[in-house]
């Protein structure tokens, strides 16, 4: 068998077990035989490591943002080591090695409002660099988006992953919010991991009801009537924030979920309900990331261009059967898949004769879904 030449070849651990992200796994690495040899260091503040990175073996390591001493820094780098130095000025990391929170992202809302926050400077930023042209930027926000993606990865590693899509536009103190947060409180129930768009609307309800799961029933009627008081992010992402920073101090230690927003759109603002915040620059990247991790199926509530977008993003696998790839699709509310936009028909004639006839149904409301989710599954 052909083997890659030392140069080529990774050394040490493989995978994962090869990626250090805290100061405690640094600490534990340097302390073992062959030390930092063909690691990955991952957004670590080293600057208080310096003895440490001058007598550890870092042949082969790659450090990516890592602060550290100039005679640190240069020791490891005559050592064979790669670094990328961290990025002065930048309002987000681009080697971040985990996912957001909310609070990160709204840091200084409940202050300042959102236009201080880091979630809002990262938008600003990108909208000045865009179109600019230039390689330097466009490399940024290319190093952000995989490191986000593989810490989402990371984090779904084996998780049972469902879903759920729908317009930014549904408004809280409707039904149609109510719903959707009962859907998603339904699935998180069921041991599901909820992935929304994480951006407001159908998304936020869903990533609100998968926060509140571990709550009483009566927890949600509760929380809807809060929310109700500012019932979309315009004309005050601030107001519309600080109501759901206030439903989350009302009931701390709420369920996991997955939101995964980008600041393509920089109108949307991420919801605080997701547990976990997977945010892009990239939509493209965010859109087929978020639809390929769904691997338990997808329901798909009333939307517009986007969500017809991602249902038929989300067919294509289905109809090739693509090894892997096929999974449940549950589309909900009749009248609004068959006249007002009749997504439906197509997705059935797509489906005809094929065994992706199989994997999708359309059901007339909400509460449904979760059960229409199971039989497809099954």
């Amino acid at each position: 068998m052909a083997t890659l030449p030392p140069a080529h070849r990774p050394p040490g651990p493989r995978g994962h077990g090869r990626e250090i992200h805290t100061l405690a796994a640094f600490d534990a690495a340097v302390a073992r035989p062959g030390s930092l040899a063909g690691h990955r260091i991952q957004s670590v503040d080293l600057t208080d490591r310096t003895f440490a990175l001058l007598t550890a073996v870092t042949r082969e390591a790659v450090f990516l943002g890592c602060r550290m001493e100039p005679e640190a820094a240069a020791k490891v780098r005559a050592d064979g080591a790669l670094v990328f130095p961290p990025v002065p000025e930048l309002p987000f990391d681009p080697y971040r090695a985990r996912l957001y929170t909310p609070e990160e992202l709204f840091e200084g809302i409940a202050g300042t409002g959102y236009e201080s926050t880091p979630d809002f400077l990262a938008y600003a930023w990108f909208g000045r660099t865009r179109s600019d042209g230039d390689i330097f930027s466009s490399m940024l926000r290319s190093l952000h988006d995989d490191a986000v993606s593989d810490a989402l990865d990371e984090h779904l590693a084996k998780a049972p992953v469902v879903g759920v899509m729908g317009g930014h536009a549904m408004g809280r103190g409707t039904e149609a919010y109510a719903g959707a947060a009962r859907l998603g409180r339904s699935l998180a129930r069921a041991g599901l991991t909820v992935a929304t768009g994480g951006g407001p609307g159908a998304m936020e309800a869903a990533n609100l009801g998968a926060y509140l799961a571990p709550h009483p029933d009566e927890a949600l009627a509760e929380a809807l009537g809060l929310l109700a008081g500012a019932p979309s992010f315009t004309p005050s992402v601030t107001d519309w924030a600080r109501a759901a920073f206030a439903v989350r101090a009302r009931w701390p230690d709420g369920g996991d979920s997955v939101g995964i927003p980008t600041w393509f759109y920089g109108h949307e603002p991420p919801n605080p309900f997701a547990a976990h915040i997977a945010k892009y620059f990239a939509n493209a990247t965010r859109e087929d990331g978020l639809l390929a991790r769904s691997t338990a199926g997808v329901v798909f509530l009333p939307g517009a261009a986007g969500t017809v977008q991602e249902i038929f993003d989300n067919a294509t696998p289905n109809y090739y059967a693509s090894p892997g790839a096929s999974t449940p699709m549950v589309l909900v509310d009749r009248a609004h898949w068959t006249t007002r936009l009749p997504a439906w028909p197509l997705l059935g004639a797509l489906a005809a004769d094929r065994p992706m006839a199989a994997r999708i149904a359309l059901v007339d409301s909400i509460d449904e879904a979760p059960s229409a989710l199971a039989r497809l599954g099954a």
